[in-house]
């Protein structure tokens, strides 16, 4: 796989944003939710800094990621950012953001089957 030449940080902007798209397709059109609330507290199992660092860590403990993955997973874990998390610790949010730029390099370098692969894998973990 070859490694696309964006920075940690635009990896996650991208990856946040396909992640999000992913998550709405699932609890709209899989789920079928349909009331705000309850949209609103389901998205959070997913693209909350705590929940996205929890995926992550079972992907690397279930050793799913390729070096090249782990390697853009770094990248978004060290980007420096001006950004601070919320509601999460310094670590966990970095974790959240590698996740995210994986996310991010996948979409951009057009693996959309194995961008498929992790999300069917982020899927089946939220409900253990």
């Amino acid at each position: 796989m070859e490694i696309i030449p964006y920075n940690g940080n635009t990896l996650a902007y991208v990856g946040d944003a396909v992640m999000s798209l992913q998550v709405r397709n699932y609890l709209v059109g899989v789920k079928n939710i349909q009331k705000p609330k309850q949209f609103q507290k389901e998205s959070v199992e997913f693209v909350s800094a705590r929940a996205q660092a929890k995926f992550l860590q079972h992907m690397f403990t279930d050793e799913i990621l390729s070096e090249d993955e782990i390697i853009v997973v770094k990248r978004g874990r060290n980007a420096k950012s001006d950004s601070v998390a919320k509601n999460a610790s310094i670590t966990t949010y970095r974790l959240a953001t590698g996740l995210e730029a994986l996310w991010g390099h996948l979409y951009l370098s057009e693996q959309h089957v194995r961008l498929e692969q992790l999300w069917q894998y982020i899927i089946k973990k939220s409900g253990e």
